[in-house]
């Protein structure tokens, strides 16, 4: 059996992994999870799952969560130091599934002790990327990808000679304001904005989707993760988020990986490569869904996926200035302090500033990239 380490439990991609687990209890074996404030989901799962180790981040619960578990066999812990004391048990794979920047010190420090990452935390590599991908080579640690498209990447690639690897299709859905002109972009609303048209996620993922600030950070992933220049990147946008992104090689030949908008396929090739597990999920009628779509991404109008191509082509820690900025920005959006187009707008002021003051180097260490992320947020704040 596999043990398996779950960050990020209670959120979407924690339950779909929870799902792919519960049905094949016999090849992996739970070790340790973490929830950042949903401390009776957390207990709940980790009788559940029959974890060994669970870990709340939010300190104020952690007596409740003594309480909740009080009899169980299992060690409890709290607050960041708690989630790094859980990347640190050694364990086949570490599911990297806490949202946002605060995902990022906890799957560094799995990457020495996990054999494994599947890897669903974005920040990771959008804001330190080149530092990820060296300390999983260092400590010869295997990076699988649960984001769909780059599951989808990863699976045209496999038994196929990368070097000839012409561009890579990364596919979008264009979200729910795809067809909206800048003028009606102006008064969208929070409550509009969380309306995805096909995929339930969570309030800071939807945001992104929206804005294609997910399908640029999802950009900067595939940079990352896979043998290709900026260039050798393309969005597409395809309504339906049925093609889950696409390869091109040197002959013209194009590979795509289609499937349903179930989260459960990217996850239990994560966990189970290289074999392929069964699942009882639904399964693809393309009958049902008649034709797929494709257009050019505007970025126009969607001006993060402009910012973050850009941050890619400037280097450093560009990245980490651009996810701050944002995830402030859409934290103000949702209190409604500031429009759904000033997202953009404070994402690429915050980069100009940070820009000037000679903010974006080069990350020789986790340091660095903490110091750059606070001072862009500094930045960020300002202007919202």
């Amino acid at each position: 059996m596999k043990t398996v380490s779950i960050f990020g439990v209670t959120g979407s991609i924690g339950q779909s992994t929870v799902k792919v687990l519960n049905q094949h209890k016999n090849l992996f074996a739970v070790d340790a999870i973490t929830a950042g404030a949903n401390v009776e989901s957390l207990a709940k799962l980790a009788i559940q799952l029959n974890a060994k180790y669970a870990v709340i981040a939010d300190a104020s619960k952690f007596e409740t969560l003594k309480s909740l578990l009080a009899g169980h066999n299992i060690e409890l812990d709290c607050g960041e130091d708690g989630l790094i004391r859980a990347a640190t048990r050694k364990v086949d794979i570490s599911m990297a599934a806490i949202v946002g920047y605060a995902g990022l010190k906890a799957a560094l420090t799995s990457l020495k002790y996990a054999k494994r990452i599947a890897l669903a935390n974005k920040e990771c590599l959008v804001a330190a990327g080149a530092l990820f991908m060296a300390e999983a080579k260092k400590y010869n640690c295997q990076i699988l990808p649960v984001d769909s498209e780059h599951s989808a990447m990863f699976q045209c690639l496999e038994g196929n000679n990368k070097s000839q690897l012409e561009k890579i299709l990364l596919t979008a859905s264009g979200g729910p304001f795809r067809t909206h002109s800048m003028g009606e972009m102006q008064h969208i609303t929070p409550a509009q904005a969380l309306n995805h048209p096909n995929w339930d996620m969570g309030a800071k993922i939807t945001i992104d989707s929206a804005t294609l600030m997910n399908k640029g950070n999802e950009f900067i992933e595939a940079f990352h993760l896979f043998p290709v220049t900026a260039d050798q990147i393309q969005v597409v946008v395809h309504k339906q988020s049925i093609i889950h992104s696409m390869v091109q090689y040197h002959d013209g030949s194009i590979l795509a990986q289609l499937g349903t908008h179930e989260m459960g396929t990217a996850i239990s090739y994560a966990l189970g490569y290289p074999d392929r597990l069964t699942l009882d999920f639904e399964r693809l009628d393309l009958f049902k869904i008649a034709r797929l779509d494709f257009e050019k991404a505007d970025e126009k109008r969607f001006k993060c996926l402009y910012l973050a191509k850009q941050s890619v082509q400037m280097g450093g820690m560009c990245g980490a200035v651009l996810n701050a900025a944002n995830e402030l920005a859409v934290a103000a959006f949702l209190a409604e302090k500031i429009s759904f187009l000033a997202i953009a707008d404070i994402c690429e002021q915050t980069i100009n500033i940070a820009q000037s003051k000679n903010i974006i180097g080069n990350a020789t260490s986790l340091d660095d990239i903490c110091a750059t992320d606070h001072q862009a947020r500094q930045i960020a704040n300002s202007l919202i």
